[in-house]
């Protein structure tokens, strides 16, 4: 009897043993089972996302370049308008009132050699006005961040300059310097001083404390915390002074030949008017603003070459 319960004990056991084997045989089949659908799950996890990016990027670009291209078709619309009269008829204007842009372009293809040499001629008193005006009122703000206290209220009282209107420092000028081009050099000068001591002064005396305090534990001069901290620090304010001075000065350029002067777009420009050619007169405009757009340019363009931080900055 015990005997059989022995054996009976053994089967269970011989049982039990080929069931787990059994069990364990089954269980890692069914893992293997289940590993290889979940690494190919992966992988197409993988180029969906990889696809998800590709589509992104390509989002994105197509978008850009739309972005890029929404100006120019803008502008596109808006000669398309004005060649077809539409503002004619909005606000009752005639032809001889307001040339199409078909009419402007021929008068400038029938007039660019003299419309050349007029536009060399604004384009060195606006130059000239514009590198005497914001080297002037560099040194005036550099001086003044020596002196932050007394130096806040002699930049103040220098921006009060901007607000002498052209019309009445023009003549000023032709008084003292004649009517040659050098009044206009001064007309240029001194609308445009004021604004680069204004924004250079701010970016020059804008350093946060801890870096002054740091040049200070340093035993640096002030001529040293000049070169080394504020100058570095204010070449973006700097640089923002350069271009509103370069959108400034082709407007006191043109408006000072208004008054005395035997050459440049503005005398021009005022001449033609008098004499109703209107075409000619909108081609002075034309290549007034087109002069002003690509001196701008060559400032923006400056700006990214000499101080490309302040541009990753900004973009980010």
């Amino acid at each position: 009897m015990m005997n059989e319960r022995v054996m009976v004990s053994r089967k269970g056991e011989e049982g039990a043993t080929v069931a787990v084997s059994g069990t364990a045989s089954m269980g890692e089949s069914i893992v293997d089972s289940v590993r290889l659908p979940t690494a190919s799950g992966l992988d197409i996890h993988g180029q969906q996302g990889q696809a998800g990016q590709r589509r992104l990027v390509s989002s994105v670009r197509k978008r850009s370049i739309g972005l890029r291209l929404l100006p120019w078709l803008a502008g596109a619309l808006f000669l398309t308008l004005w060649e077809l009269r539409l503002f004619h008829q909005l606000f009752s204007l005639e032809s001889y009132q307001l040339p199409v842009p078909t009419a402007i372009a021929a008068s400038i293809r029938e007039n660019a050699a003299m419309l050349f040499r007029y536009a060399m001629y604004s384009g060195t008193e606006m130059l000239g006005g514009f590198l005497l005006g914001s080297l002037l009122g560099a040194l005036a703000a550099a001086g003044a961040s020596f002196f932050p206290t007394s130096g806040r209220a002699a930049v103040a009282v220098m921006s009060a300059l901007n607000a002498v209107p052209i019309v009445a420092l023009a003549p000023i000028m032709n008084n003292w310097f004649g009517d040659g081009v050098w009044s206009r050099i001064a007309v240029v000068a001194v609308i445009t001083m004021a604004a680069m001591a204004v924004s250079l002064f701010k970016g020059l005396t804008s350093i946060q404390p801890q870096y002054s305090d740091l040049m200070g534990g340093l035993a640096a001069s002030r001529m040293q915390v000049f070169v080394k901290l504020r100058w570095p620090h204010a070449l973006p304010s700097f640089f923002a002074g350069l271009k509103i001075n370069m959108s400034t000065s082709i407007i006191g350029a043109i408006v000072g030949e208004f008054f005395i002067a035997s050459q440049g777009l503005g005398y021009l420009l005022s001449d033609q008017i008098r004499l109703a050619n209107m075409p000619l007169a909108w081609s002075c405009i034309v290549i007034a603003a087109a002069l002003g757009i690509v001196l701008y340019e060559v400032v923006v363009l400056a700006e990214k070459r000499l101080i490309p931080w302040n541009r990753a900055r900004t973009d980010s």
